[in-house]
């Protein structure tokens, strides 16, 4: 399946007076971010950086001898899907029904929805989806039996229905979805392995919700977690009920991915079990909450470096009202706030193709809709209108959500390709 798309002046930051052009044809255009060529403010994605995140995360499993589904709510770009499909993960994963079908269009045959799928629309989609795709796999999470209840209702009602690939999902008290209790999993699991609607293949969970960036703590958190998913694993194990010669356990957000791999290898079961990690915001990374992660991933696996920051917000002095105040023209409409404000890494003067590290005390103390506020110490460099100051980012997931489309860029700043997105 092609993913080429057109781009034209109703995308955000693309030159208006330019004529349509393909992704695929951009790099003809020989435009370069710092030549002014777009307008500003402008999302891009190195390449180098991509390509590289995207082969790390592929080998680091491969070693674990695991599989990666990434999640795919981070960029919900299928030009990206496409990429790590090629790199080697097994399949998708995705947080709703729609957003599958994202992943589906652009050509993965195996996919974890990892949330609760409920509601006749839903179902209805799923079971359509899968009749038009004889060779898609889908699994989704149940935690409790009103869930499960719903569905054998849709089904009774459908007649004729798909039986759907369920996990039972493991949940942490006073966080999100999945069961408290030993208990409460395995009536589920039973009550699961006994339905005509679904087949229970294997066991679900989250762990990022317990992480805080602090090794001896996650560690903790982290190795309660898995001990109460490894026991559901193992009672449900010994009663037979799963479905399949194989059982799936997955696990893995993209903070603490490391912590969970030994649930995902667990043995000495009657089945051997299928491990399925899921972290997302690795394809591009970030430079701030998941770098500080990070940082501690590469102290407990003896690593000197790994991921590297591939997305950033380009965008352009628009004023300097009073001394150590900025005004770029970057706001809440154009990049990450949720975790915390955007960390200025470059400046470009105007009229250069070159750009230099900024310095350390810089920082963007308050965001507007169209308006970042960067302080400066003005003994020292001093930005000045019409220069171009990068923005790193916290959280790539709430960056790509803003922009239709993203520019691909070499490390010189030469626009090379793009990636859509479907939000």
């Amino acid at each position: 399946m092609t993913t080429d798309f057109t781009l034209d002046h109703s995308f955000k930051s693309y030159p208006f007076g330019a004529s349509p052009c393909k992704a695929s044809e951009l790099a003809s255009k020989g435009w370069n971010v710092l030549a002014n060529d777009l307008s500003f403010p402008l999302a891009v994605i190195r390449r180098s950086a991509l390509a590289h995140n995207i082969a790390w995360m592929q080998t680091f499993a491969s070693r674990k001898g695991v599989a990666l589904a990434p999640h795919g709510k981070t960029t919900m770009s299928p030009q990206l899907f496409q990429q790590q499909l090629a790199g080697g993960a097994w399949g998708l994963s995705f947080a709703t029904l729609y957003q599958a079908t994202v992943g589906v269009e652009a050509g993965a045959r195996r996919i974890i929805i990892a949330n609760q799928v409920l509601g006749d629309a839903d179902l209805d989609a799923l079971a359509l989806l899968l009749a038009r795709h004889p060779d898609l796999r889908v699994w989704f999470l149940v935690d409790s039996v009103p869930q499960l209840a719903q569905i054998e209702d849709w089904a009774t009602r459908r007649a004729a229905t798909p039986v759907f690939d369920v996990l039972l999902e493991m949940g942490i008290p006073g966080q999100r979805t999945g069961c408290r209790t030993l208990e409460q999993a395995m009536l589920l699991a039973s009550r699961l392995a006994a339905s005509p609607a679904v087949r229970l293949g294997g066991v679900e969970c989250y762990e990022g919700g317990v992480a805080r960036c602090d090794s001896v703590h996650d560690a903790q958190e982290v190795t309660t977690l898995v001990r109460r998913v490894a026991d559901v694993v193992q009672a449900c194990d010994a009663k037979n009920l799963f479905d399949g010669d194989e059982l799936m356990i997955t696990a893995g957000g993209s903070a603490v991915f490391d912590l969970v791999v030994p649930l995902l290898q667990l043995h000495d079961l009657k089945r051997p079990v299928f491990g399925v990690l899921r972290s997302g915001c690795y394809v591009t990374h970030d430079h701030g909450n998941y770098a500080r992660f990070l940082r501690l991933v590469e102290q407990r696996e003896g690593l000197d470096a790994s991921l590297r920051p591939a997305l950033e917000v380009w965008s352009m002095v628009q004023s300097v009202p009073e001394s150590g105040l900025a005004l770029l023209t970057c706001g809440r409409r154009d990049i990450s706030y949720d975790l915390e404000m955007p960390l200025p890494q470059r400046l470009a003067r105007r009229g250069s193709l070159d750009a230099q590290k900024v310095p350390p005390g810089w920082k963007i103390s308050a965001l507007n809709d169209h308006h970042a506020y960067l302080r400066f110490d003005p003994e020292g460099l001093v930005p000045e209108v019409g220069d171009r100051v990068s923005l790193g980012i916290s959280h790539p997931c709430t960056t790509f959500d803003k922009w239709r489309w993203l520019a691909l860029v070499e490390d010189d700043g030469a626009v090379t390709g793009a990636v859509a997105t479907c939000f």
